[in-house]
């Protein structure tokens, strides 16, 4: 089975999972939150090098106040309770997105995590937190007209490259397969630009019940697809 080298996932469905179990949504981001943690384990022995997952947007903050201090709280559990499993698996931890949103124990958690996780590189874990992909551009063109501004970049030599250099992901190579579970079928501003030529797979599964099988089972599709860029398969 020829495994992709970077899988992004969009973590939908945790709120409708609880509910049809009478349940509140938090219990559904409490479930999810531990299944990450397992997913990252099954990525480790299937051999991704790169995983990216989508775990707060920034259009969640519009959520009832209830819901997000209970995101809040969550973080910062499973933001600690991550340096263990990065020391487990090996595995270097990157939060993607505009993390100064955050109250500052949660920055200082990030930071921690991020410094205490660099000297490892068997897993690249990528998280979005206050995540939007037109953020990231916005951000990133700031950044980059800034150094036109004092002289560091020559507007002539921007070029594709030069512009994924000023965006969250610099350095990390784009998705292979892109996942979105729970039945929804569209991207809701997740890595935009970096998913250009992704292969997306929608399944109905909630997070909190996606597995081992039902990866493996989306893993064996994307390899019956072809993967050549910019082209389309022959007949």
């Amino acid at each position: 089975m020829n495994v992709p080298n970077h899988i992004a996932i969009i973590l939908d469905g945790n709120g409708r999972w609880a509910k049809k179990r009478g349940m509140p949504r938090s219990y559904g981001h409490v479930k999810g939150c531990a299944n990450l943690e397992t997913i990252c384990d099954v990525m480790k022995d299937l051999g991704v090098k790169y995983l990216t997952v989508y775990a707060f947007s920034t259009e969640n903050w519009k959520r009832s106040k209830e819901e997000i201090d209970g995101l809040m709280k969550l973080f910062r559990n499973y933001l600690k309770k991550c340096i263990s499993i990065s020391d487990r698996n090996k595995m270097r931890v990157k939060i993607i997105g505009d993390i100064t949103a955050f109250d500052k124990d949660i920055q200082d958690s990030i930071i921690k995590l991020e410094e205490h996780s660099s000297q490892y590189d068997e897993l690249h874990f990528q998280i979005a937190l206050n995540y939007g992909a037109r953020d990231e551009m916005v951000r990133g063109v700031r950044r980059m007209l800034e150094d036109c501004r004092t002289g560091k970049l020559n507007p002539e030599d921007m070029d594709e490259k030069c512009f994924s250099g000023y965006l969250d992901t610099a350095g990390i190579p784009d998705p292979d397969l892109m996942i979105r579970t729970s039945g929804e079928q569209r991207l809701s501003n997740f890595l935009l630009w970096q998913l250009a030529y992704t292969e997306f797979y929608f399944t109905p599964v909630a997070w909190p019940d996606f597995d081992k099988e039902e990866l493996i089972r989306i893993i064996e599709k994307y390899n019956e697809r072809d993967r050549r860029y910019g082209g389309v398969k022959e007949e």
